[in-house]
Order: structure tokens, then sequence, then C-alpha cells
């Protein structure tokens, strides 16, 4: 057992510990917080040093909490979620004139067609609170929220770990070329669909195409690797290959090319989400009762192809 030292725990020393939980190692958990490896280690040893027990079991692999770490761990979160709550009780006071709410979008899907309607209702009705949405994917969403650096975030389910509001399941959709000869039908097969060059989408819908291909066992040739979208639609559109999106994230028309759906239907379901719905600060929580309102209303409707 370390000797206990005099000095109290910092913030800067708990951030780092939440931020342990999501790396891969010591030092980038200390990169992500901008300290130096030299800073990081002694933090992190100051810490177990105040708190009279180590924190990490440095003789396994990776980052592996010891038993006083797992138990202090929902504790050092729901600090950060209270600390969290204040700043914004303050920002937010005087009935949500004025505040800012952190959003996280997992990309097209949800910056495209959901997040939009639900913002334009939102700033009507708190005109004060300013909005910020910074695109993540979908892992490093979870993370941002599950270490309190986002309060609510559009997420791909399932996600055990987070309080979550369904919005909308979208599906897979086959993006050809006009002229294609798949594009004659109104139904085109995943074992089809390894036939021709694809062009992989690197935002949120990866791993459910991933998946599709797996359950049907089959492997796709992967000639490109693009993140836009709109590069995605104009690689196709040239030639390129074929490619597979999420029907959230495509234009209605787009010229050159066609839309099939693909047999069997691959669906993702996309939900609000925050770590804990009965700790968010007031300008997340009136967010969150607007959505919630909303979808069970049945007023908000979102996509084309659904």
């Amino acid at each position: 057992m370390p000797e206990r030292a005099s000095k109290s725990i910092s913030l800067k020393q708990l951030e780092l510990f939440l931020a342990l939980m999501s790396a891969d190692n010591i030092a980038s958990a200390g990169a992500r917080l901008d300290m130096s490896p030299s800073a990081t280690s002694h933090a992190l040893r100051t810490l177990e040093q105040t708190l009279g027990a180590p924190l990490l079991d440095r003789n396994a692999p990776g980052i592996q909490l010891t038993y006083a770490g797992k138990q202090i761990l929902p504790h050092v979160r729901d600090l950060f979620a209270s600390l969290q709550i204040i700043r914004a009780t303050v920002n937010a006071s005087a009935g949500l004139k004025s505040g800012l709410l952190t959003l996280g979008s997992l990309g097209a899907s949800s910056s495209l067609n959901l997040l939009p309607p639900i913002l334009e209702l939102f700033k009507s009705r708190y005109p004060g609170v300013d909005i910020f949405v910074t695109e993540k994917a979908d892992t490093e969403l979870e993370r941002a929220i599950l270490e309190r650096r986002i309060e609510i975030g559009v997420v791909a389910l399932p996600k055990p770990d987070l309080d979550t509001l369904p919005l909308v399941t979208d599906h897979l959709m086959a993006v050809l070329p006009e002229g294609h000869e798949l594009a004659d039908r109104e139904v085109v097969g995943v074992q089809d669909l390894v036939n021709y060059p694809l062009i992989m989408t690197r935002a949120g819908s990866q791993p459910v195409i991933t998946r599709m291909f797996a359950r049907a066992g089959a492997e796709p040739h992967v000639a490109h690797d693009l993140s836009q979208i709109m590069s995605i639609l104009e690689f196709v559109k040239r030639g390129e290959g074929i490619s597979i999106l999420a029907s959230l994230v495509l234009p209605r028309h787009y010229d050159g090319l066609v839309y099939r759906r693909i047999s069997p239907m691959s669906e993702r379901k996309l939900a609000l989400a925050c770590l804990n719905q009965r700790r968010l600060s007031p300008a997340a929580h009136a967010f969150w009762s607007l959505v919630r309102e909303q979808v069970s209303s049945g007023k908000m409707k979102f996509g084309q192809w659904l």
C-alpha cells in the first residue's frame, strides 16, 4: 500500500483517471489532456498516493483497474456530471434564457436528416441557448458521453451503458450508376453486390455494412475507402464502383445514380443517448424532453426512404 500523500485530489487527476477508461495506455490518456508522459505518470501516482491505494494493475496487459479503481469509477463519473450540471445551471438560470449545449452527431445520417428539424424547433422555444454540434464516429461519440465531454449524442443502438431514446430505424441501400445491370431490379441480393467493386464508406454505417456481408458469408471487393458522402456518390456516378449507404444519408435525387433496396434487409437503429437522463443540465434536459415529446406524439418524421 503506497504511503498516503498530504496533497488534495485535483480535477485534472480525476479527469486523467476517466480518460484511462478509453485509452490504449497511460501515455495516450494523458496526451488526450495535453499532458506530457512524465506529467501523466506523476499525476496518476500522486492520485494513488492521495487515495492510499493503486488504481491500475500495472502487471496486467493494457489498462486494467484494480478493485479500488473499479469502486471509485462510478463516483468519479458522478462528480463530473455534477460539475457539468452546476456550470449549466448557472449559465441557464432565468428560465433557459442563456446557456450552451454540446451535441454529438455520428455523421451525415444525423447531421443531415435527424438534427436539423429538432434544432429548429428547440431554437424556436429556447432562442437564448447556443448549441454546438460535433461529428464523431459512433465509438468515439459513446466514449465522449461516458467521459462527460458531451452530454447528448445521436448514436447507433445498442448502447447498454447509456440511457437512450430511440429516434428512427433506417436501412442500407445499394447505390448504383444509372444503366448498371442491377439497376433494373427493385431489390438486389447481398451476394449480387460482391461481384462489383465496392466504394466503402468510413462513416457511421460501416459496421452495419460489414456485418451484413459477414452474415451472408460474402466478402466484398473494396476498391475505395471514402469518408465523405458526396465523394462516394461522385465515385459511383463516374463508374468507379457501387456503394452501400444508410437510407438517411441519401439525397432524394442525385443525377446519374439510382438507389435499390438490399435483401436481406440490414437495419440500423438510431437513438438519442446520454449517460443519465435524470442528471442532465437544464438545457440538455429541455432538449431531451422536447425530442421525447415529439417522437412520442409522432409529430417528428425523419428521412426520405423510411
